[in-house]
């Protein structure tokens, strides 16, 4: 409780970056660039993929020491053998997805013009399973984080690529989960932006606070204080927690609409997903 409450000492502040509603996607994304060129001048824009370890060496080394032998290797086992495992009616994953499902992470999410919404990989993985008559999987851990992050680890190198399509529906997405990501929420009032804008690169406690861009390429990821693999719909659920909010459904369409701001952000870094974080 004395670590979420020296949350608000630190980011008592809203964010410097402007965000009006009128500006589009890709001035958003313009300007988010600047705002962090500006904020952190020493580091390439192809490290922000790496969050906090782009920051910080000592963690790095640290870090990259675990990479050596990533604890999320069973989990990445799991997910390649569910992957290619076939449902009762002889199908697999494979059917579902463009190239089979391999290496398209990086154009996830996506908004489909026919339904109207947006598709998290997490979310069209239930959907196949829905069509080929299975149950869908739990979102948030256990084989549902391990199959994304098969599908994730052979997208490694490729580029974020997320399109927001020339539709009122898909820019209407993309505001709600820019709003999302701007406004203040739970017992201790504060937004996305208050840590991952205003206060990026300073610490509450023993912790570093990352960058926003950045924070879509490397899901789903093995967090120690959890010791498995999770999407990036139960890392939100754990920051409305930790600021006293009560948390949306995984896959609402709150949490996808923030996914799909967040990855648009990420634009142009490389997919480096599965990976560790504390």
């Amino acid at each position: 409780m004395r670590k979420l409450l020296s949350i608000v000492t630190v980011l008592g502040i809203a964010s410097a970056l402007p965000h009006a509603a009128a500006a589009s996607p890709e001035q958003d994304l313009k300007e988010m660039r600047a705002h962090f060129k500006k904020q952190f001048p020493n580091v390439p824009f192809e490290e922000y993929g790496n969050g906090v370890y782009a920051l910080d060496p000592g963690a790095r080394a640290q870090w990259e020491a675990i990479e050596d032998f990533p604890p999320y290797e069973l989990g990445l086992e799991n997910g390649k053998k569910l992957f290619n495992t076939p449902f009762k009616n002889g199908k697999t994953y494979a059917s579902c997805f463009p190239n089979g499902g391999i290496g398209i992470r990086q154009n996830y999410p996506m908004f489909d013009t026919k339904k109207g919404e947006v598709v998290t990989l997490e979310s069209a993985i239930n959907a196949c399973r829905k069509s080929n008559t299975e149950e869908p999987l739990k979102d948030g851990k256990g084989d549902m984080a391990d199959i994304s992050a098969y599908m994730a680890s052979t997208s490694r190198g490729m580029k974020m690529h997320i399109v927001v399509p020339n539709d009122p529906r898909a820019r209407a997405a993309y505001e709600r989960g820019k709003q999302h990501f701007y406004a203040k929420r739970g017992q201790l009032n504060l937004a996305c932006a208050d840590c991952h804008i205003s206060s990026a690169g300073k610490h509450i406690r023993a912790d570093l606070l990352s960058p926003m861009i950045g924070h879509a390429t490397h899901f789903p990821v093995y967090r120690s204080v959890s010791g498995a693999l999770g999407t990036l719909h139960a890392r939100y659920e754990g920051c409305n927690t930790q600021v006293r909010a009560q948390p949306f459904k995984l896959q609402s369409d709150e949490y996808k609409a923030l996914e799909y701001f967040e990855s648009y952000m990420s634009n142009g870094l490389e997919v480096n997903g599965p990976t560790t974080r504390k």
